[in-house]
């Protein structure tokens, strides 16, 4: 019983990273669009690309909370 809590806790704590992830994918593409506005739009599709692949991890992460008994 003991190890299942270690291992729900260590679950939770991997959903830090998305989270620091997402925050710093969207500052640097608000820096990048105020240093370039021209290529905004570029910059706006690889953000959200990239926000996405972050995102799946988080949601993998908090699947595996679910998953472990």
């Amino acid at each position: 019983m003991e190890f299942i809590a270690i291992a729900k806790a260590i679950a939770l704590f991997s959903l830090v990273g998305p989270g620091i992830a997402i925050g710093l994918i969207g500052g640097q593409a608000m820096r990048a669009i105020g240093r370039n506005p021209n290529a905004a739009n570029a910059i706006k599709t690889s953000m959200l690309l990239a926000l996405a692949f972050a995102e799946f991890l988080g949601l993998l992460a908090f699947l595996s909370l679910f998953l472990i008994k």
